[in-house]
């Protein structure tokens, strides 16, 4: 409930009617088959939790219900609203699938990452599902086990360079957690 006086809990009430009534408006026209895509992509979200969430369940459709809504309020309440260690928890739990399956591994510890980024830059900007191209785990040149590699392009600029910076922080955090070895650079 928002704090604010009752002439101005009625205005954002209306408003919020009249967006369910245009979403609903939107998804009948998208259902009669005339655009690609039967159903509005975009999810009505309201609170930062849900537009994290909604954002990267674009390409995680299953963590869209699972109980991450809830676990990065439940976050927020322990360490306060933006604070890293939500991203960095949350990103940790995805990552060990404590919310749903995944394909893999390292699918988890993608999605994961992503979701944390997400968080970081508040779910309003593109870079945590087009900033980063892909995700892998590779095999470092010693043979001493496998380090985790993420590369990036030109959209990860549009979450500024506090943001981009976190992302690689969040990866490494992933990274120690789930038990993979750093990247062993060479000389060259």
């Amino acid at each position: 409930m928002v704090v604010a006086s009752p002439e101005m809990n009625a205005y954002f009430e209306q408003l919020k009617s009249e967006v369910n009534t245009l979403f609903s408006l939107a998804n009948k026209a998208r259902a009669t088959g005339t655009d690609p895509h039967n159903a509005v992509e975009i999810s009505l979200a309201e609170n930062m939790a849900e537009r994290v969430v909604g954002l990267i369940s674009v390409i995680a459709p299953q963590i869209a219900t699972c109980g991450v809504v809830e676990r990065i309020i439940e976050l927020e309440k322990q360490y306060g609203s933006l604070d890293w260690r939500v991203a960095l928890k949350i990103a940790e739990e995805v990552s060990l699938e404590k919310f749903c399956k995944f394909e893999n591994k390292t699918t988890a510890m993608d999605i994961g990452i992503r979701l944390g980024f997400a968080y970081v830059t508040v779910g309003v900007v593109s870079s945590p599902l087009d900033g980063i191209v892909n995700f892998e785990v590779k095999k470092r040149l010693d043979g001493r086990g496998d380090y985790i590699c993420v590369n990036f392009a030109g959209p990860i600029r549009n979450a500024g360079g506090t943001a981009a910076a976190v992302s690689v922080i969040i990866t490494d955090y992933v990274r120690t957690c789930m038990g993979y070895d750093v990247y062993d650079a060479t000389d060259q």
